[in-house]
């Protein structure tokens, strides 16, 4: 599964509506409201979970995903080092992120691209990637554009 930065992972691009998604990858395994009332998809399979926002007509705005097929600029991430993700993000000009810690993981944030690399010691065991703002702050939806 293909990561593309700023745009979404796969076939999931950010602005998808609910319908979009399930004529792609099917109806999910789990469907349900979180505490703000963003719909969220649940695929088992796809090993992804997915946020629609209630505020932004029920647009994809958000992936969390640990499947070990994630890829990130032909590399993949999933079970990999952090210091490895890093040295191939480098080398394609991401080197900015905030670092988090709490228990025994560890949060590494982009902001310009809008990525988190969850890890657990010292490995990535999730990632997650959000739709990124333009100028005015207003969310930038890919889904449609050509």
């Amino acid at each position: 599964m293909k990561i593309n930065p700023k745009n979404g992972i796969d076939k999931l691009i950010f602005g998808m509506k609910q319908s979009d998604v399930t004529a792609i990858y099917g109806k999910p395994d789990r469907n349900y409201k979180d505490e703000d009332d963003n719909v969220i998809f649940a695929y088992n399979k796809l090993k992804t979970r997915l946020t629609f926002y209630v505020e932004e007509e029920f647009k994809l705005g958000y992936i969390v995903a640990s499947s070990p097929e994630l890829e990130l600029f032909g590399y993949k991430i999933i079970n990999r080092k952090i210091s490895d993700v890093k040295k191939d993000l480098a080398a394609k000009g991401i080197t900015k992120f905030t670092q988090e810690e709490f228990d025994t993981f560890e949060n590494y944030f982009n902001e310009e691209n809008w990525i988190i690399f969850q890890t657990e010691f010292d490995e990535v065991v999730k990632f997650e990637i959000g739709a990124i703002f333009n100028q005015k702050d207003e969310f930038d939806w890919k889904f449609g554009k050509k």
